[in-house]
C-alpha cells in the first residue's frame, strides 16, 4: 500500500455516496401480469355470463356427480351440478345447480328437472346413450313467469313435455288396473298417445287418468268417442270358436288404453281439450248402446243361489239389461226360511225401441211413475226373473227376466221402493227337483227282496236245468231218434218204386173206370129218364153223348182212347 492510501490516525471514515440504480423491468414478469388479466376477464366475463343457482331435491344422488354432471334441454347444456348435499331431515339430497344467464328463464314455477339414466321397464328402454356420456339432468321449461329457484325432481322423464302438439283428455274409471305413466293410447291397433298422469277423485271412488294424444291424430276423438281399457288378452269362446284378442305385446304388459267411435249415426265433431270420457273395461262394453238412467231393482229367490255373483248379468229376453250389485241373506218368520235378497242395476234404454214405444205408452196413460207402471204392466202380463245357468261347465249363473205364460198371480206394489220383481225358480232347479223325485222313487224299490226272491229263482232254475239235463234229455233224444227212423220209413213207403205207391197208381186207374161208367150213366139216364122204370131197352146201346157247353177233359194216365 502506498502511504496516500494509508488512514490517518483520528481522520473521520469517509462517508458511503449512495447511488440511485436505473430502473430496468425484465420480461420475466410481462408473463404473471398477463395471466393476472386474463384470469380477471375470465372472472368478470364469468361473473357476466353467470345465471341463476337453483336447488333440486332428489331421492338419491344417483348419477349426481358435483362439477361433472350437466343440466341439458333438448341435448343443450344450460348448467351443471356444482354441489349436492344431504338434507336436514336426511330423507333426500339436494343438488346446487348454476345455470347459465341465457337459461335463466328455467328458474320458474313450472319448470320440471329429471335426472336421465338408462331406464328399463314396462313400458320401454330410455337412456340408453348415457351408457356412454354419463348422466344428465333433463329439463323441461313451462310457461310460468314466476321467479322459484327450490324444485322438487321427478323420479322418472314426464311423459309429455311442454310444447309437445296434441290434445289432452280425461279418462274416469272405477279403478287404474294395469295402467300406468306412459301407458301406450291405441286407435285402430296405432299408438297415439299415451299416459300422462293420474289422481284419486276427491271423494275416493274413482280415478281420474289425463291422456295425451299426439297431433294430427287427435283430430279422430269425437265427442261420440268410445275409450275402454286394452290391458291384457281378451279371451271369448262362442258359436264362432276360440278368439283371442289383444292391441299389442306392449298392452299385455304394461296395460293400455283404445278409442275409437260407435259404429251407426253419431256425433263426430272434433273434441275439445279437457274433455271427460267414460273409461270402460272391455270393448263390448264400451261400443254398445248408451246405458241412459240406470234404476234400482231388488229381486227374492226361495232357492239356492251357489253360483251367482256381483256383477252377473242380468237379461231381459236375451238382451243386456243390467248387472248384478249385491247378494244378501234375508230371514222369514213365517216360514222360518232364508230366502236371497238380490240387488241390480238395469238400464231400460238399453231396450231401444221398445222402451221408447212403451214410455210413449206410460205418457198416453197419464202414469207418473213410468218404470214401476210399465213394470207392473209387463207383471200382469208373466214377467218374472230367473236365475240360469250361463255355463255348464263353471257352474256360473245369471239373472234372465222372461215371460211365462202359466205363471201364478202376484201382488205388485208399484209404489214399493226399490222396485221388486217377483221371481220363479229356473228350469234347472226344477230339473233338479224332478231328479230329486225319481232318486226318492227309486229309493223306495226294494231291491234287497227283489233280490233275494231272483237268487231263489236262480236257485230253482238251477236244480230244474240239472234235472232236464239229467233226466228229460236222454229221453228226449232216444224219441227224436225213434222219430227219425219212423221218418224214414215212411220215405221209403212213399218212394217212386215202393209197393205202396205202385199199389196206389192201380186204385186210382180203377177209380177213373168207374167215374167214366158213372158219367155214361148218367148221361144215358139224362136222354131216357124212363129207363130207371122200364130199363133200357133192346134196340138202344148204352153210349155216352159228351155235353155241348163242356170242354173235353184231358186223357188221364192209364186210360184208353
Amino acid at each position: 500500500m502506498t502511504d496516500e492510501n494509508k488512514p490517518v490516525p483520528g481522520d473521520d471514515l469517509p462517508e458511503p455516496v449512495v447511488q440511485r440504480p436505473r430502473i430496468n423491468a425484465s420480461l420475466v414478469w410481462l408473463v404473471p401480469v398477463l395471466a393476472a388479466l386474463v384470469g380477471l376477464s375470465l372472472v368478470i366475463h364469468a361473473w357476466t355470463q353467470a345465471g341463476p343457482t337453483i336447488n333440486v331435491s332428489f331421492q338419491s344422488a344417483e348419477g349426481l356427480d358435483p362439477g361433472k354432471t350437466p343440466v341439458k334441454y333438448k341435448n343443450v347444456t344450460i348448467g351443471r351440478v356444482t354441489n349436492v348435499r344431504l338434507s336436514q331431515d336426511r330423507t333426500h339430497v339436494v343438488a346446487k345447480i348454476a345455470l347459465e344467464k341465457s337459461a335463466q328463464g328455467f328458474a320458474t314455477a313450472d319448470t320440471r328437472f329429471w335426472v336421465v339414466r338408462p331406464r328399463i321397464g314396462l313400458g320401454g328402454v330410455s337412456g340408453i346413450d348415457t351408457l356412454l356420456s354419463g348422466s344428465f339432468i333433463g329439463a323441461d321449461v313451462g310457461e310460468s313467469q314466476e321467479y322459484k329457484d327450490d324444485f322438487t325432481g321427478l323420479e322418472s322423464p314426464p311423459p309429455v313435455t311442454h310444447g309437445a302438439q296434441g290434445k289432452t283428455f280425461d279418462l274416469q274409471a272405477d279403478d287404474l288396473g294395469s295402467l300406468d305413466i306412459g301407458s301406450p293410447i291405441y286407435y285402430r291397433r296405432i299408438q297415439v298417445g299415451r299416459v300422462s298422469s293420474y289422481h284419486l277423485d276427491e271423494d275416493g271412488k274413482g280415478v281420474t287418468l289425463q291422456i295425451f294424444v299426439e297431433k294430427p291424430n287427435d283430430q279422430f276423438v269425437t265427442k261420440s268417442t268410445r275409450f275402454w281399457n286394452a290391458s291384457g288378452i281378451d279371451v271369448s269362446l262362442g258359436a264362432d270358436g276360440l278368439k283371442v284378442n289383444t292391441q299389442s305385446l306392449a298392452t299385455v304388459l304394461a296395460g293400455g288404453v283404445a278409442f275409437q267411435d260407435p259404429a251407426g249415426p253419431h256425433d263426430a265433431t272434433a273434441a275439445d281439450e279437457n274433455t271427460t270420457y267414460r273409461l270402460f273395461n272391455d270393448r263390448a262394453t264400451a261400443m254398445a248402446p248408451p246405458d241412459g238412467e240406470p234404476k234400482y231393482i231388488r229381486m227374492r229367490f226361495s232357492q239356492s243361489l251357489r253360483g251367482l255373483v256381483v256383477d252377473a248379468p242380468v237379461e231381459f229376453l236375451g238382451v243386456p239389461f243390467g248387472r248384478v250389485v249385491s247378494i244378501n241373506l234375508d230371514f222369514d218368520e213365517k216360514t222360518q226360511t232364508f230366502p236371497t235378497i238380490v240387488g241390480a242395476v238395469v238400464y231400460p234404454q238399453r231396450l231401444g225401441r221398445a222402451h221408447d214405444k212403451l214410455v210413449a205408452l206410460a205418457k198416453a196413460r197419464g202414469d207418473d211413475e213410468q218404470m214401476s207402471q210399465m213394470m207392473g204392466r209387463l207383471i200382469e202380463h208373466g214377467l218374472r226373473a230367473q236365475a240360469r245357468t250361463g255355463n255348464l261347465l263353471t257352474g256360473q249363473l245369471y239373472i234372465a227376466m222372461d215371460f211365462l205364460p202359466n205363471a201364478p198371480k202376484v201382488a205388485y206394489d208399484p209404489t214399493t221402493r226399490p222396485l221388486e220383481i217377483p221371481t220363479t225358480p229356473g228350469s234347472f232347479d226344477k230339473l233338479q227337483e224332478q231328479l230329486a223325485e225319481i232318486v226318492d222313487k227309486i229309493h223306495k224299490i226294494p231291491f234287497d227282496s227283489i233280490g233275494k226272491n231272483l237268487d231263489q229263482s236262480l236257485g230253482e232254475l238251477s236244480q230244474t236245468l240239472k234235472q232236464v239235463n239229467t233226466s228229460v234229455l236222454p229221453e228226449v233224444k232216444t224219441t227224436l231218434q225213434g222219430a227219425q227212423q219212423t221218418l224214414g220209413n215212411a220215405n221209403n213207403m212213399f218212394a217212386p218204386d215202393s209197393q205202396l205207391q205202385q199199389n196206389l197208381g192201380g186204385s186210382m186207374q180203377e177209380l177213373q173206370r168207374a167215374a167214366r161208367s158213372l158219367r155214361v150213366l148218367t148221361d144215358y139216364l139224362g136222354d131216357h129218364p124212363d129207363a130207371l122204370l122200364r130199363g133200357r131197352r133192346a134196340d138202344q146201346p148204352l153210349q155216352a153223348q159228351p155235353a155241348q157247353a163242356a170242354p173235353p177233359s184231358a186223357p188221364t194216365q192209364g186210360s184208353k182212347p
